[in-house]
C-alpha cells in the first residue's frame, strides 16, 4: 500500500502484490494528475495547471519507510512521492515540497524536529455518531472504557516503528489524544499518516469507528492536529539559551515571528475545510487568534519552555490552528517556509499575550496587535492567495492546486449549515 495525501487532506492509496514491489519502486504506479485538485467530497475542480483527464503521474514508494502493518495484517505501507512519466519530480508533489523546505533550512544552517498531536472521536461503527466514550473530560472513567483498545493501539504503533509518548482521554465528545516522539519534518508527516490509519484500523477491529474530522458536535470543542517544532543550529537549540523572550535566541525568535506572520495563510493549508471553522472558535483552546504566548492555549502560537532543567531538550513551539483536514506534508513545509522567511528578514516577535483575547475589548486587541484568524474557508483561501511567502515556497503549480481546492470547497459548502457540514465530513477524515 503506497499512500499520498491530496490537497484536501484525504489520504489516497495505490496497492500492488508483494511480488510487484521492486518494479513499483523502480517505475512507480500510475495515478491521474487530477488527484491534485480533488476536494474532500471527491469532486475534481479544474485549476490553472490541472484541468482534465489527460496525463499520468507515477506514484513511487519510499522503501526506506516501508513497514509491515500490525494494524492491518497481511499488508505493508510506505509513503510515496509523485514523479512525471519522464522521471522528473512532479511540481505538485506535497511530500517533495516538505523535503525541499527541510533542505532550505539545512542550507540556512538549521535543523528542525517536528511532531503532530492526533485527536479523534471514537464512536460506534454506524453512519451516525454514537459515542463509545462517556464520562468526564480527561477522566479515568473514560480511560477505563478504552483501556484494552489503548493498549492495542499503542502496541501496534510501537511495533510499526512509531514511538508513542502519551495517550489520554481528551475534553470533547468521545475524544481521545495521542502524542508521538518528534522526528525530522518529513518523517513527522509520514508518522501522522501512519498514526491516523492505525487509529482507524484498530478502532474497526474493536467494532468502533474513529473520526478525525475537526467537528462532530457544533456546540462543543473539536479535534485538532497541532504541530510541535524545535529548532537547532550548530551551537544547539534556538528556542532556549538566548537573551530573547523566555531565552529565545535571535534566529529562533525570528523563525517563530515568521510563522506568526503567516498564520492566516497557514489556516488555509492546515485547516481550510469549511468544517474546520466549526472548531476554530474563540474560547475553545483552538488557537483562533493570531498571537503568541508562553503556555497560552488560546494563542495560535504557543511557546513551551519546559520545566526548569529540561529547557535544552524540551523547549518547543506549538502551532494550534490546525486539524486533520490539512495535508501534513503541506503543513510542515509551509511552517518551515514561513519560519525561514522570518529568519531571512530578521523579524522579532511582538509582545506576548496573556489570557483569552475573546475577553479583550477591541481597543485592547488593537493595542496588543491581536487579530482573529480567518473565520471562514473563503477568507482563509484569500489569505493563502495573498501569501507571497507560501506562493514562492510551493511554486506556482502546487500553490494553484491547493488554492483551487480550498476555494472550491468554500464555494460549495460556505453556506452549508453546521449540522449538515458535520454529517458531510464526519467520516471523511
Amino acid at each position: 500500500m503506497f499512500s499520498f495525501v491530496d490537497n484536501a487532506g484525504i489520504t489516497r492509496v495505490k496497492t500492488v502484490p508483494m511480488h510487484r514491489l521492486s518494479r513499483a519502486a523502480q517505475y512507480g504506479v500510475g495515478a491521474s494528475p487530477t488527484f491534485d485538485v480533488f476536494s474532500f467530497d471527491d469532486v475534481m475542480n479544474p485549476g490553472r495547471y490541472v484541468s482534465g483527464p489527460d496525463g499520468d503521474l507515477r506514484v513511487v514508494p519510499d522503501l526506506g519507510r516501508l513497514v509491515e502493518l500490525v494494524c492491518q495484517p497481511g499488508w505493508a505501507w510506505a509513503p510515496a512521492d509523485k514523479y512525471t512519466q519522464e522521471g522528473e519530480r512532479h511540481p505538485g508533489c506535497q511530500r517533495h515540497f516538505a523535503a525541499r523546505q527541510v533542505e532550505a533550512a539545512g542550507r540556512a544552517g538549521l535543523r528542525l524536529s517536528m511532531a503532530f498531536e492526533t485527536e479523534w472521536a471514537l464512536g460506534v461503527d454506524d453512519s451516525a455518531f454514537v459515542p463509545v466514550v462517556t464520562g468526564p473530560g480527561y477522566g479515568i472513567i473514560r480511560l477505563g472504557q478504552v483501556a484494552d483498545y489503548a493498549c492495542d493501539l499503542v502496541d501496534a504503533l510501537e511495533r510499526q516503528g512509531v514511538s508513542v509518548e502519551q495517550f489520554h482521554p481528551e475534553y470533547a465528545l468521545a475524544q481521545l489524544e495521542l502524542s508521538v516522539a518528534p522526528a525530522d519534518p518529513v518523517a513527522a508527516a509520514d508518522d501522522a499518516v501512519l498514526v491516523r490509519h492505525t487509529i482507524r484500523q484498530v478502532s474497526l477491529r474493536h467494532g468502533w469507528r474513529a473520526s478525525l474530522a475537526p467537528c462532530i458536535d457544533p456546540d462543543g470543542a473539536g479535534s485538532g492536529a497541532h504541530v510541535h517544532l524545535s529548532l537547532h543550529d550548530e551551537r544547539g537549540p534556538l528556542l532556549t539559551g538566548g537573551e530573547g523572550p523566555y531565552g529565545l535566541r535571535p534566529v529562533g525568535e525570528a523563525f517563530l515571528a515568521g510563522v506568526l506572520r503567516e498564520l492566516p495563510a497557514l489556516v488555509a493549508v492546515g485547516a481550510g475545510n469549511p468544517a474546520s471553522f466549526l472548531r476554530l472558535l474563540p474560547s475553545r483552546w483552538a488557537g483562533a487568534w493570531q498571537c503568541w504566548g508562553r503556555e497560552t492555549r488560546e494563542a495560535a502560537l504557543r511557546l513551551i519552555t519546559g520545566v526548569a532543567g529540561t529547557e535544552r531538550w524540551a523547549a518547543n513551539a506549538e502551532v494550534k490552528c490546525l486539524d486533520a483536514t490539512g495535508n501534513p506534508y503541506l503543513v510542515v513545509g509551509s511552517v518551515i517556509a514561513a519560519g525561514l522567511a522570518g529568519v531571512a528578514e530578521e523579524l522579532r516577535l511582538p509582545p506576548e499575550i496573556h489570557g483569552d483575547p475573546a475577553g479583550f475589548d477591541e481597543a485592547r486587541r488593537t493595542t496588543a496587535g491581536v487579530a482573529r484568524l480567518p473565520a471562514t474557508a473563503a477568507e482563509a483561501a484569500e489569505r493563502l492567495a495573498e501569501s507571497k511567502v507560501l506562493a514562492e515556497a510551493m511554486g506556482p503549480q502546487l500553490h494553484d492546486s491547493l488554492l483551487t481546492v480550498r476555494r472550491a470547497e468554500a464555494e460549495r459548502y460556505g453556506r452549508t449549515g453546521a449540522v449538515e457540514l458535520v454529517e458531510l465530513t464526519r467520516w471523511r477524515f
